[in-house]
């Protein structure tokens, strides 16, 4: 969760250039990071993560449907605690462990990008699930985001230092289970974000699909429209 928000916009014009900074940038080998090749099925480099079959099957639908509207895009899988990141072709870039909300479920509760941290229980820390329009930017600090849905200061971001909360060993264990710890966002390592994050995004604007957790995958995506600019699910409205 980030408060005291400070959106920029586009933080970068795309250009060839930088697709192709953010093919090389995406060819080098990081913490927690494994690169696939273009297609979900394809065969995995050693020690890759595969997505599940649920995301495999959300996956494959944006592609058949060119749902990213030739946008880059992110697959957060909360059940695997994992994201995966694709280029504007649809082919996969790379993937990494990540932290999400504390509390299970998939609505934001409303209002709750306007409250103070310490006025959110524990049981409002959730991830809400939806397809949504996401937009590099700055937080109130000046640390680069990728806002994911601003109304409700929910960002994807680097991994911020908590000894007490041991958030890198959470992300280096063998299981999702003990990867929920945020207020809501997701974070992910501090250097899949500059790596892969910050350039597969350096266009400005993209798609962030974060999967349900108590529903069918189908029940959070409205595919019968082309405009990302709202879709509810339960009481969270994405952007």
């Amino acid at each position: 969760m980030d408060q005291g928000r400070f959106r920029v916009g586009s933080l970068a014009s795309s250009s060839q250039a930088a697709l192709r900074k953010a093919k090389h940038l995406a060819g080098t080998a990081i913490l927690q990071i494994a690169f696939v090749a273009s297609t979900v099925t394809a065969a995995l480099p050693a020690g890759a993560q595969e997505p599940s079959a649920a995301a495999s099957d959300l996956i494959s639908t944006i592609r058949s449907l060119r749902d990213n509207d030739g946008l880059p895009y992110v697959v957060v899988d909360k059940l695997e605690a994992r994201v995966f990141v694709f280029n504007e072709r649809g082919a996969m870039v790379a993937s990494t462990a990540a932290l999400l909300g504390l509390a299970r479920g998939d609505h934001s509760v409303p209002g709750i990008g306007d409250r103070p941290l310490h006025a959110i229980k524990p049981e409002e820390r959730t991830t809400p699930a939806g397809r949504f329009l996401a937009e590099a930017g700055r937080n109130s600090t000046g640390e680069h985001v990728l806002w994911i849905d601003y109304d409700a200061a929910l960002s994807l971001h680097r991994i911020r230092g908590d000894a007490r909360e041991r958030l890198h060993q959470r992300l280096l264990s063998a299981t999702p289970n003990d990867n929920r710890t945020s207020f809501g966002c997701v974070t992910v390592p501090v250097q899949f974000y500059e790596r892969v994050i910050k350039s597969a995004f350096a266009g400005g604007r993209g798609i962030v699909y974060i999967m349900p957790e108590t529903m069918a995958w189908q029940r959070a995506f409205s595919f019968n429209t082309r405009t990302p600019e709202i879709i509810r699910v339960s009481n969270s409205i994405a952007e």
